[in-house]
């Protein structure tokens, strides 16, 4: 409850209207792809992406660790990326809302991103 209440909030704060979906992620596509192909499982795709937390601090971004390319629900990410992508399009530019159980749940990543911590994934689909 109380991450999907500090969800709420970052919506509100950035005047965003994310689509909720049934999983708990929320995506709101800000830049949308004209002819890009609908991302399903199994396809290999490449993201230009800035991880960060609801408060904006950036965790990790290809900016600093080059374009993630891996192939959806295949690989090891935070489930909540493969889930999410799946509601976008090649080309898509979007945020996506991850609740901490489908992104790096009650311990963190030991790194950069604390327990229990819902995260932001900007996305540009190449």
């Amino acid at each position: 409850k109380k991450e999907s209440d500090n969800m709420d909030a970052y919506e509100r704060s950035h005047k965003l209207s994310f689509v909720k979906t049934t999983s708990g992620i929320r995506y709101f596509v800000y830049k949308p792809s004209l002819k890009g192909d609908s991302i399903k499982s199994g396809m290999e795709i490449t993201v230009k992406y800035t991880l960060s937390l609801l408060d904006g601090t950036v965790c990790y971004s290809s900016d600093a660790d080059g374009l993630k390319t891996f192939v959806v629900e295949q690989e090891e990410l935070e489930s909540g990326i493969h889930r999410g992508l799946q509601y976008l399009k090649r080309g898509d530019k979007a945020l996506l809302l991850i609740p901490s159980p489908l992104a790096h749940g009650l311990l963190g990543d030991f790194k950069k991103i604390p327990p229990q911590m819902p995260i932001v994934y900007d996305v540009e689909i190449k």
